[in-house]
Formats: structure tokens, C-alpha cells, sequence
């Protein structure tokens, strides 16, 4: 079995409606997904801010990889236009692969197309929050439990503007 989380991120048009699409074509993977939450932009402050989400999935049959391909496809379906200049600019939809568990095992690898676990998960206030929501038990692998994480000096600062607007899907 394959499980993995995934973090989704829009700052452009109806976010919460692409986030809703989003969600909605993970079809019967979908096993848990946050509320949205509006967070400040990360890595390029000129822009809008963000809704972000994250979701449990799992399909026997995906891999790493796999989850990966679902996460671009979700991306162009919502339009997204990737910026060579801006990488961390504004987005349609954004989809990243948190972590993967291959029969219970977290996936590790050190990988140019796919990092796993992500390699600034564990530091992000707008990913870390929403999986708290979903897991209040959730690890980060090799970083520790997501409840501690969310208390560390280089994530705490950055929990009150995680905004929470309320559920996506009903």
C-alpha cells in the first residue's frame, strides 16, 4: 500500500475553488484533507497571499514517482504556468509531495526530480499546520513529530499568520 501527503498551494483566481478542484480529482485516493488556510507568501513576498491545504492519500498501486505525476497533472488541469524567473512566484496551483509511505515505510530518497521527505517541509509554518489538522500524530520523517515542529523557533513565528478559513470539502 502507498500512502503519501501532499501540500497544495493557489494565490491566483478563486483559490478556494481550485483547491476544491484539486481535491475533488484525487478521487477515490482522497482519505483526509484540511481545511484552507491563508497564509502569507513564501520566497517572493510580491504577490498574493496564499490558500493552502494538505491531503492524506493512498492507492495500492501508486509509487513515489507516481504521486509525483498525479501532483503535475492536478497542476496543469488548473492552468498552472511554471516561471523559469520566478520560483517562488504566484500560481494557480501548486502541489508538492510532503512524504510517501511504501507499505508502511517512509520513502527516502535524495532524488533531483523528487526529494523525500520534502526537504523544507519540517519549516514551513502553511504545510506544517494544515497536516497537524489532519494527524495530529503525523511525523515528518527524520524530523520528528509535527506537533513539536510546529513549536521549533524557525517555524513558531511564522504559526499565528496561518490563518484558518474552514473546510473545502464538504
Amino acid at each position: 500500500m502507498s500512502r503519501a501527503v501532499l501540500a497544495f498551494g493557489s494565490n491566483l483566481g478563486d483559490r478556494c475553488a481550485t483547491l476544491r478542484e484539486a481535491l475533488a480529482g484525487l478521487g477515490p485516493a482522497l482519505m483526509r484533507a484540511s481545511g484552507g488556510y491563508e497564509t502569507p507568501p513564501w520566497g517572493d513576498a510580491d504577490q498574493p497571499a496564499y490558500v493552502n491545504a494538505v491531503a492524506l492519500v493512498e492507492d495500492p498501486a501508486m509509487t513515489a514517482s507516481g504521486w509525483l505525476d498525479l501532483a503535475h497533472q492536478l497542476e496543469s488541469a488548473a492552468g498552472r504556468v511554471r516561471d523559469p524567473e520566478r520560483r517562488f512566484g504566484p500560481r494557480t496551483l501548486d502541489v508538492d509531495v510532503l512524504a510517501v509511505w511504501q507499505d508502511d515505510l517512509a520513502v527516502v530518497q535524495d532524488d533531483p526530480v523528487l526529494t523525500l521527505p520534502h526537504p523544507r517541509a519540517h519549516l514551513r509554518a502553511f504545510v506544517l499546520v494544515p497536516w497537524l489538522e489532519i494527524d495530529p500524530a503525523a511525523i515528518v520523517p527524520g524530523h520528528g513529530p509535527i506537533a513539536d515542529l510546529v513549536r521549533t523557533d524557525a517555524v513558531a513565528p511564522d504559526v499565528p499568520a496561518v490563518r484558518a478559513l474552514g473546510p473545502l470539502l464538504g
